[in-house]
């Protein structure tokens, strides 16, 4: 009976040990075969929104290369980087925010209790600007040119200015 009973116990052993290697082994695959289809969707989604970025900085001082040529002319003493000017020319702007009245290149006067400020910045090329400005309750945006002095100091003129209603 003793001999039996191990002999049974054997078989079982075997059968589980058969079992749980046919499972992970089946797992194993399982597991590969779905990163593969989860790592080929993502790359599909990167690449996706790589062609969407790309796309909507298609108007950027960043990636309009005749534009970054307008400031590397040879004609001048004076190259100015346009990795430099944007931060710059962006930062001239955001100053004027500390105005009593308000920002003045929002193109509108003020109209509550609250000045407009101009919130986002986008520099298109080496001429226009297109910023947002609000004064917490009433949104617009304004299209700007802006010129560099010789003296490296920077103006701005409102070119088209619109307000969004309530």
């Amino acid at each position: 009976m003793r001999k039996s009973l191990l002999l049974y116990a054997f078989i079982l052993i075997a059968l589980l040990n058969i079992f749980t290697y046919m499972f992970y082994s089946k797992e194993v695959a399982f597991e590969k075969e779905r990163y593969e289809k989860v790592t080929k969707k993502l790359k599909d989604s990167l690449n996706s929104v790589t062609l969407k970025l790309k796309d909507a900085n298609y108007f950027s001082l960043e990636n309009n290369e005749n534009a970054q040529n307008y400031f590397d002319s040879a004609s001048s003493d004076k190259m100015i980087p346009y990795e430099k000017l944007i931060p710059y020319v962006t930062e001239k702007l955001l100053d004027l925010n500390a105005n009593p009245k308000g920002n003045p290149y929002v193109g509108q006067d003020q109209l509550g209790a609250n000045k407009f400020i101009i919130n986002k910045v986008k520099i298109l090329n080496h001429r226009w600007i297109i910023a947002d400005y609000s004064d917490g309750e009433i949104w617009g945006e304004v299209l700007l040119k802006y010129f560099v002095n010789p003296d490296e100091t920077i103006s701005f003129e409102v070119n088209q200015s619109l307000l969004y209603q309530k």
